[in-house]
């Protein structure tokens, strides 16, 4: 096969305003940012939701089984599935996160998709796009020059500098600055004190951009983020210190969904990209809204496992936005299975243990308790679930049997094989018609708890219920931030639970299915302009690092200009 670059490169990508026009979209209400990509302005949704009776399309949500070094391969099946419903006869549309350049310069690489099943022009999508990630950095971190000048200037809202809880942001994986002191120098450089940098993805900016409904919304929810707490204890806000309004001005142009296009000609709206362990993990719902009102399907992604992505796709993102999925595709690969039986070690860029390449039925087998426990998990929620098992090369007919056969007695509406990769819509068409079936019947959507319990009750909720545990502990430090946060009256507010991304559990170690332990609750924190408070297990790491063999290394540009290495 060529590389991924050489396949998005054959294409030659049909001009935006084409696709644009083609799917009912008006010539002023697009934006372009050269041929082949283009923001939308939100006049069109407000023209399109005019319309009536018209229903919205059928909408349909990827996630996965537990990630693992291999890849899934959950955004070529995102992607993909999309151009086999084209293929298939209906209309649909894909929307999708944007990547963070940390990711892309280090072991993971693009997000564009792979194979025969990707966004174009990959390059594009996947350095700077149309800005987004850098407007989003520069509205953080303006509140945060502005947190830090307000300190030192008189200091009109008594900010504890002890208690400041905003850190900066960069758009690239960079440990040395996870921990820094500012303000050294002298008096006139600032208050010192010690402090760090997130990436910024993981900004409460990035969430609340992909959460907000508009530009007004989005101006509101900018007011009321905290950055930290006075002497007194009280929170203070981004609305307080008169910093908002420009912050929303930053994000101006953010607020619209980018529209670009697959390898097959079909629409993608590419918007947002929060990360799913620290963050909701989910693209905005004004791309979905709009992508509703286009198509008669529309196809998103959310980010990691359904224990992570999913489970706040369903409570996070669906509370803000309204929406309620038809169906869930959830992906899983043989190899990925095996691994969760535990028996193997697999390392990121290093070659695979030869078990993994060779059939092995006792291990998928065991490992197959990851698959049936998302799907357990997602029957909770009452909407169906299609399994796409993601095909490899060197997987046996009888592995394959074997992970249909378990999806379906575990629960799944349909399992089919997925060839998206290796054959675009094409080698989806019956993964696409098992969707279709899935969403026949309007599912009786539920989520996972009641906004209205206490904190506890919620975190509880999803500890024993999604993750396997049978108790919960708290630290002194879980405890004293959980009574505060009730006390301030953010109690009431959904829960994004902050945990690693492989496992089931908090523990990395922990594969396959977990079960009988206690989960440890270490922090929670409330990203009020987002409305949801973030609790912690563990030691989450907001700012990656690179790697001994970062991607960086193979990305280079030709004397022609073209960008050679990314994939």
């Amino acid at each position: 096969m060529p590389s991924d670059l050489d396949i998005a490169r054959s294409v030659t990508p049909r001009p935006i305003l084409d696709v644009a026009a083609e799917w009912g979209l008006r010539q002023d209400e697009i934006e372009p940012h050269g041929w082949h990509k283009a923001k939308v302005r939100l006049e069109a949704l407000a023209r399109l939701s005019q319309r009536g009776a018209r229903p919205g399309g059928k909408y349909v949500v990827v996630t996965a089984v537990t990630p693992t070094p291999l890849g899934e391969g959950k955004t070529v099946t995102t992607i993909g599935l999309a151009q086999a419903l084209n293929k298939i006869g209906k209309r649909a549309i894909v929307c999708i996160r944007q990547p963070s350049m940390g990711p892309v310069f280090g072991i993971k690489g693009g997000a564009a998709g792979g194979g025969y099943s990707q966004v174009i022009p990959m390059e594009d999508f996947n350095l700077h796009l149309t800005g987004d990630i850098h407007a989003v950095a520069a509205a953080h971190n303006l509140l945060a020059a502005a947190v830090d000048t307000s300190l030192l200037l008189k200091n009109p809202l008594d900010i504890d500098p002890q208690a400041i809880t905003l850190r900066r942001v960069v758009d690239m994986n960079d440990r040395a600055l996870r921990q820094i002191v500012i303000g050294l120098g002298g008096k006139e450089n600032g208050v010192p004190r010690e402090t760090g940098f997130d990436i910024a993805v993981a900004s409460e900016v990035m969430a609340i951009l992909a959460l907000a409904e508009d530009l007004g919304d989005l101006r509101e929810r900018l007011g009321k983020m905290i950055f930290g707490y006075n002497r007194a204890g009280q929170a203070l806000t981004a609305g307080q210190l008169g910093v908002a309004g420009a912050m929303a001005a930053l994000l101006r142009d953010a607020v619209k969904p980018t529209l670009m296009q697959t390898l097959e000609g079909t629409p993608a709206f590419v918007h947002c990209g929060p990360f799913a362990n620290i963050a909701h993990g989910n693209s905005s719902i004004v791309a979905d809204r709009l992508a509703l009102q286009l198509g008669d399907y529309v196809v998103t992604e959310a980010g990691f496992g359904a224990d992570m992505g999913f489970e706040k796709f369903v409570d996070i993102k669906c509370r803000a936005s309204g929406l309620r999925p038809d169906a869930v595709v959830v992906v899983a690969s043989v190899r990925a299975l095996k691994m969760h039986s535990g028996r193997f070690h697999v390392v990121a860029g290093k070659p695979l243990p030869a078990g993994l390449c060779e059939e092995n039925l006792e291990a998928l087998s065991a490992g197959l308790a990851n698959l049936e426990a998302h799907l357990r998990n997602i029957r909770q929620t009452g909407v169906p679930a299609v399994v796409a098992i993601n095909r490899f090369a060197g997987d046996t007919p009888a592995e394959l049997a074997l992970v249909r056969e378990r999806a379906l007695a575990a629960g799944a509406a349909g399992a089919a094989i997925s060839e998206l990769w290796a054959h675009g819509g094409d080698g989806g068409r019956v993964l696409a018609e098992a969707v279709v079936a899935a969403t026949a019947t309007p599912p009786a959507f539920r989520f996972y708890y009641e906004v209205d319990q206490p904190l506890r009750a919620k975190i509880e909720a999803l500890c024993t219920g999604v993750y396997g545990a049978t108790a919960v502990s708290y630290t002194r430090t879980a405890t004293a931030a959980l009574a505060q946060l009730e006390s301030l009256g953010y109690g009431k507010l959904p829960v994004c639970m902050a945990k690693t991304h492989l496992s089931i559990s908090h523990d990395p170690t922990r594969k396959g299915a977990p079960a009988g332990y206690t989960f440890p609750v270490t922090d929670a924190r409330v990203s009020a302009g987002a409305g949801f408070v973030y609790v912690l297990a563990g030691d989450m790491k907001t700012m990656p690092g690179l790697g001994s063999n970062p991607a960086y290394r193979q990305i280079d540009v030709d004397d022609a200009g073209n960008i050679q290495g990314l994939f």
